[in-house]
């Protein structure tokens, strides 16, 4: 018996494997933050003798709510990307995350291979969005099609007016509030 496969099927089964790996390495990832940085903070260095690497490493490892709040950001991004439904969802949010990390990787001069791995993931969710961009491009088109009404100036102006008078006020009381709370 042999087995045939449509175009589209062969590109589906492309894409859940490319899928796969993220999700399973962002989860791998997202899980390790609980245990990766244990003992980072734990450093016999002064400041200025610090590499950058081990700079980063003090302060991820300074906290362990914040590792893991990482680590599940991680591990959610993998899981939206499993699913066929959130898969475009958790490519966007996943890239967020990866660019970060390669930001980092390269601004604290991270070791090569960890550098090369997030690029590696990145790269695999762009030619996920890629499979997808039909839909990517149509929910852009959604998000960013409004049509806008045509008003006179006088009807354009004073929403503005009223809305700069606002924020003038509401930026004035976060400032002072956050002034007072801040002596106390």
């Amino acid at each position: 018996m042999k087995i045939t496969f449509s175009k589209q099927e062969k590109i589906d089964i492309i894409e859940n494997t490319i899928s796969w790996i993220v999700v399973f390495m962002m989860c791998a990832y997202g899980v390790g933050k609980i245990v990766q940085f244990n003992g980072a903070i734990d450093v016999e260095k002064t400041l200025p003798e610090l590499t950058g690497m081990e700079l980063m490493w003090a302060f991820y490892g300074y906290s362990l709510p914040f590792a893991i709040i990482i680590g599940t950001l991680e591990v959610t991004g993998g899981l939206l990307i499993f699913f066929k439904r959130t898969r475009i969802i958790g490519c966007l949010f996943t890239s967020f995350i990866l660019i970060n990390i390669i930001l980092q990787n390269i601004i604290f001069d991270v070791k090569t291979g960890a550098l090369i791995s997030a690029i590696i993931y990145q790269l695999l969710i762009l030619i996920i969005l890629w499979m997808n961009k039909t839909i990517l491009f149509d929910v852009i088109k959604l998000l960013t099609n409004k049509e806008e009404k045509k008003y006179s100036l006088k009807k354009r102006i004073i929403p503005l007016f009223i809305t700069f008078i606002l924020f003038v006020i509401l930026l004035f009381l976060i400032h002072y509030s956050t002034s007072f709370l801040s002596h106390l």
